[in-house]
């Protein structure tokens, strides 16, 4: 069998996975009963890869996400994925201008940049030289009040690396919360912007050069070279614009609850469930999930 069908979603129901069956044999394609390997996934086994919309077709207005991935080398040994709005339930850079009374501003620049109508360093730039002036406790402020991993991110940190994963965190945000968020999912390192303060406010500066998008696209190539692999043997997920470089590159690129430029560009696209998901399209089974 070339090419699995990964069913996923808060519930995949017995009726849900017999429609997508159906889907398949009545393209002619040859398959293999389906396999629940976790509660919330189901995986077809096919001998050619059937067309992802069709799939996804027989699952309308389900809670279901519907992707076809390859058998060959499905369990990647690298994971590099994004933070903000990927990892974690906010983009950093939003809040903090909440404390100073610009969230809505920020925001605009912010979803500009996350679609690709802006260039991403201006962007950064602009947003935070908008910060000029914000206290530096505000920071922990925005750590203690506001940021949530997101479901899944420690488990699908933990149970990678339990199978000797290298997983890195690269993030167009910045270190002060990268840097909290790779130790509390256990990431193998993490890589973003510097902040720059004087008297302990921001100077409405960035430490050049900025992480963006290229930055990104490198992190994946220098770890995979590390290991010894090419760049197909990388997971690689992400929201934004800012990640569609290193989606593209990596032989898994998965949007998650992502810009449709994202999700078009990806190799899957997750919308309804969890960060285990990415487990699972790896046939991760439920024995193998190390739950945080």
């Amino acid at each position: 069998m070339s090419h699995f069908v990964v069913l996923t979603g808060p519930l995949v129901p017995e009726d849900a996975v017999a429609g997508v069956a159906a889907a398949i044999d009545g393209l002619g394609i040859g398959f293999d009963s389906p396999h629940r390997i976790a509660e919330t996934a189901v995986e077809i086994a096919c001998e050619d890869p059937p067309p992802v919309r069709s799939v996804r077709a027989t699952l309308s207005g389900l809670a279901i996400d519907a992707n076809v991935i390859a058998a060959a080398g499905r369990r990647k040994p690298v994971l590099v994925a994004d933070m903000d709005s990927t990892i974690i339930n906010v983009e950093c850079i939003d809040e903090l201008a909440d404390f100073a009374g610009l969230k809505s501003k920020v925001s605009q620049i912010t979803d500009a940049a996350m679609n690709g109508e802006i260039d991403f360093d201006t962007a950064l730039r602009e947003r935070v030289r908008l910060l000029r002036g914000l206290s530096e406790d505000v920071l922990d402020r925005v750590w203690n009040e506001r940021i949530q991993l997101n479901d899944g991110a420690r488990a699908l940190v933990r149970s990678m690396r339990a199978q000797g994963a290298q997983c890195w965190l690269v993030s167009g945000g910045f270190t002060v919360f990268t840097r909290r968020v790779a130790r509390a999912c256990g990431f193998t390192g993490h890589r973003a912007n510097e902040l720059e303060f004087e008297d302990g406010k921001l100077t409405g500066n960035i430490v050049e050069p900025i992480l963006g998008r290229a930055a990104k696209l490198e992190t994946l190539r220098e770890v995979t070279q590390s290991i010894g692999e090419l760049d197909d043997a990388a997971l690689a997920v992400g929201d934004g614009a800012n990640d569609l470089d290193m989606i593209r590159e990596a032989g898994l690129g998965v949007a998650f609850r992502a810009k449709p430029a994202v999700a078009e560009a990806a190799d899957a696209d997750i919308r309804h469930g969890d960060l285990t998901a990415l487990l699972h399209l790896q046939g991760y089974s439920d024995e193998e999930v190390l739950m945080a």
